[in-house]
């Protein structure tokens, strides 16, 4: 299995999306209950001190680093619509990866993974040529790349050598097609109800859309990440019920493999 990849279910969160003088999310008090870190890159949202501040805080508590690349709309945080040209959007994701990369160097720490975000992650599954031009980016640092199960970037990934992280989204909401709703557009999740979507998908391996219509996420066994959105109002209250949802299901479906790792 490739580093970086998850081996039992787990918790994925984006970080160090604060600005200047300007905090966005609980990321100190957040850190005990994840496992992996998506680390903005100054494009949507940080700045340098914030990125290494959080690679600190990812140190310090045995949390895997990863990047964040982001469109390059601070006023939008990322998450509004942009016409880009394919050999920039290259450039403008190399140069965000490489930027963290090279503090995490200076700091000894491992770049584990990269994650795009938010109209980054929605431009690449509507326009096979952006995916292209992102994943040939991240294809430079060999490592990871999470995104929602989506056959078109999975099947791009292992052309290019790029292991493939599957994720489950818990804080927002899934269309009839199976397909990410956007965050403005999700309804605000409860804690009880990212516990019931979190244990439930590691469990049966499947959600319900916005209309409460079951289906499937298509893992088929193999353990993912599941995300959390760390500007959400409850966020550390969903933590903690999300933690406690996936150590029930990681007991129940893969208790002899953690008891190897873990030398028992």
């Amino acid at each position: 299995m490739a580093p970086g990849l998850a081996r039992k279910y787990e918790i994925n969160a984006d970080m160090g999306e604060g600005f200047g003088r300007w905090k966005m999310g609980p990321d100190e008090e957040l850190m005990p209950f994840i496992d992996a870190a998506n680390i903005a890159c100054g494009f949507h949202a940080g700045d340098p001190s914030i990125m290494l501040k959080t690679i600190r805080l990812c140190k310090k508590h045995g949390v895997r680093a990863g990047a964040h690349p982001g469109l390059q709309d601070l006023f939008g945080f990322g998450r509004r619509k942009m016409e880009i040209d394919v050999n920039d959007m290259y450039a403008m994701v190399l140069y965000q990866v490489g930027s963290l990369k090279a503090m995490l160097d200076a700091e000894g720490v491992e770049l584990s993974h990269i994650k795009p975000h938010g109209e980054l992650f929605f431009y690449m599954q509507r326009d096979l040529g952006i995916m292209r031009a992102v994943l040939e980016a991240c294809a430079t640092f060999k490592v990871p790349v999470y995104a929602s199960q989506n056959p078109e970037q999975e099947a791009m990934c292992k052309e290019m050598g790029i292991p493939f992280q599957g994720e489950v989204y818990v804080d927002i909401d899934y269309s009839p097609e199976g397909k990410l709703v956007p965050v403005a557009q999700s309804r605000q999740a409860t804690p009880e109800l990212c516990y019931e979507r979190a244990f439930g998908a590691a469990m049966t391996d499947s959600g319900k859309d916005i209309n409460g219509n079951k289906f499937s996420f298509g893992f088929d066994g193999r353990p993912f990440s599941i995300c959390l959105h760390s500007d959400a109002p409850t966020v550390l209250q969903n933590a903690k019920v999300v933690r406690q949802a996936i150590d029930e299901a990681n007991r129940s479906k893969f208790a002899s493999e953690i008891s190897q790792v873990n030398g028992r």
